[in-house]
């Protein structure tokens, strides 16, 4: 494997710290409950699919990078709608809501650089 193109990007790196922020935060809400660890899961395996060298991942990178857009949308609308938004109580949802419109800013720039 080219070492050059096996170098992560800044963003690339971002990706993968506030993936793992918020699949650890989303782990750790209200444990056991099964809603925050699939999400939690879901970020892991979206992360998973995004970097490591998986031939079908590797061939959809722009649809599993639309799915993972996608999916943290989908945390960040589900939070909105059933989620604790009274303060100070509720503020790690808004921390965990940056995190994720941080990482969908990420995704995006990552696929414009890759597509130019």
């Amino acid at each position: 494997m080219n070492t050059e193109s096996s170098r992560l990007s800044a963003i690339q790196i971002g990706i993968i710290i506030l993936t793992l922020g918020t699949a650890l935060i989303h782990f750790s809400l209200l444990f056991p409950n099964v809603m925050f660890i699939l999400n939690g899961l879901g970020y892991l395996v979206l992360l998973a699919a995004y970097f490591l060298p998986i031939e079908l991942a590797r061939k959809n990178h722009n649809l599993v990078r639309w799915l993972f857009i996608i999916f943290t949308a989908v945390t960040i609308l589900g939070w909105v709608a059933i989620g604790d938004k009274s303060w100070p109580a509720g503020g790690l949802g808004y921390l965990t809501k940056l995190i994720e419109l941080g990482l969908i800013v990420l995704l995006v720039v990552d696929g414009r650089q890759s597509s130019s």
